[in-house]
């Protein structure tokens, strides 16, 4: 089945920076576009940034310029780059898959920032 196991989140101070990891199995990853969305208390899940099976990406407004999405389809595993945090950037960072009719999410990784 289909699994989706996050990484890497953490406490830093503001301007700091933080690498999600997101490792996939039981899928054929290369072929699959892979999203990172974000949920903070109170809020709605977000999406924060996407990237296709070619490598072309995608970012909310309001990361653009600090995160960066990468892919390793060998590994299959995709990354979130997190510079110059802010502390609204503080929430519960997952990532997804859709498939088909089928949206997946991993457990999520905690990020907090403080300031």
């Amino acid at each position: 089945q289909v699994q989706l196991v996050e990484s890497g989140g953490g406490l830093v101070q503001a301007g700091g920076s933080l690498r999600l990891s997101c490792a996939a199995s039981g899928i054929v990853f290369s072929i699959h576009t892979m999203g990172w969305y974000r949920q903070a208390p109170g809020k709605q899940r977000e999406l924060v940034s996407a990237i296709t099976p070619g490598g072309n990406s995608n970012y909310a407004d309001s990361v653009k310029g600090r995160f960066t999405i990468s892919r390793d389809n060998a590994k299959k595993t995709v990354y979130l780059q997190m510079n110059s945090l802010r502390p609204e950037d503080t929430a519960v960072y997952y990532c997804n898959l859709k498939w088909g009719t089928n949206n997946y999410w991993g457990q999520g990784t905690q990020a907090t920032v403080s300031s």
